[in-house]
């Protein structure tokens, strides 16, 4: 095997264990080879033989294929596939609890998060704005045939859904982030609520109100998070140190979201993809090249956590105002 290929194969492969065992623990079963031997292979001293190089795409879900054409402008990608979801709210939340947890346990932690429209981490503070975001993603962008014929139920979120939302947002509020927002926060949410109202989508009309509101919360949560420049859940007191929340606004458009992490180990990206899934790669040119285009947006980006406080009224305003916007439209609609 080409000692760039190796060295790419391995390089993944310690991404997939992210610190939970060392590499030579770990491969030396599937290799049925000592430590030692594992790592002169990690070393490119010993080259893996095509045997033991398809045991380790095997077992680490990696295309070889793609692997081997690898070069300028080729990265290599992952994402968890639609049809292993069963589009509960459940599952969903579990592969990005599985994403964080890989992610704190690398050492010293960092995010840099571009904001486009919603912030799906921050509503996870408000679990049934999440569940109308999954339904609206399952039934209208993939048309799952399973709710086609359903309208969306005033229903409690489930234990094990609730839990796992708790679990994701303790994990992102511990980690440091420096996140980019834009004046388009929550529009697009918001005209999803409006055409399911006036789409007679909701089982009960008078719930668009209530996620409207709901809307409104988080609105003041995400303020009193800028103010204090720290992250906690909804109804908790912000902690006195760690949770650091830095919130940029950038004044024009966040054309995506992007979510660049860093640690001594590794750094790697995630970005959207159809819609509500997301892609991931830790293919060192990509992350460095998203990486250079985070830095510029917030070199045209002003500081609006802790500091400038005009400045952050005046966003959390005019957010506020486009909420109510939505909700005088429906309100009208439904009572006059």
């Amino acid at each position: 095997m080409k000692s760039d290929i190796q060295a790419e194969l391995f390089k993944l492969i310690k991404t997939k264990l992210s610190g939970q065992d060392s590499l030579g623990n770990a491969l030396s079963d599937i290799l049925h080879l000592s430590p030692d031997a594992v790592y002169r292979r990690y070393r490119g001293e010993t080259s893996l033989t095509i045997q033991e190089t398809k045991r380790l795409c095997q077992h680490f879900d990696v295309s070889f294929d793609a692997l081997a054409q690898l070069s300028e402008g080729k990265v290599i990608f992952q994402y968890p596939p639609l049809n292993t979801y069963d589009f509960s709210l459940e599952s969903y939340l579990e592969g990005i609890a599985e994403s964080f947890k890989r992610i704190k346990k690398l050492t010293n932690p960092e995010m840099y998060i571009s904001v486009s429209n919603t912030h799906f981490f921050q509503i996870l503070n408000f679990p049934q704005l999440v569940r109308f975001r999954l339904f609206f993603w399952a039934k209208t962008h993939l048309q799952i045939e399973a709710y086609k014929e359903e309208n969306f139920k005033h229903e409690k979120t489930s234990d094990r859904a609730f839990e796992l939302g708790k679990e994701i947002l303790q994990l992102y509020n511990s980690i440091p982030s420096i996140e980019i927002f834009d004046p388009e926060l929550m529009r697009g949410f918001m005209r999803q609520i409006l055409y399911y109202y006036k789409a007679h989508m909701f089982e009960d009309p008078e719930y668009a109100l209530f996620l409207c509101d709901r809307a409104l919360l988080f609105s003041k949560h995400l303020k009193e998070q800028a103010t204090l420049g720290k992250k906690f859940i909804y109804g908790t007191v912000a902690p006195n140190s760690g949770n650091d929340f830095s919130m940029y606004l950038n004044e024009t458009v966040n054309s995506d979201t992007t979510f660049y992490y860093s640690s001594k180990e590794s750094d790697g990206i995630f970005v959207t993809h159809n819609v509500m899934n997301y892609l991931h790669t830790n293919a060192p040119s990509y992350v460095a090249d998203s990486k250079q285009i985070i830095d510029k947006q917030l070199a045209n980006s002003s500081l609006i956590s802790q500091v400038n406080e005009k400045e952050r009224n005046n966003y959390f305003y005019d957010f506020e105002k486009m909420i109510l916007s939505f909700r005088k439209k429906i309100e009208a609609d439904l009572y006059f």
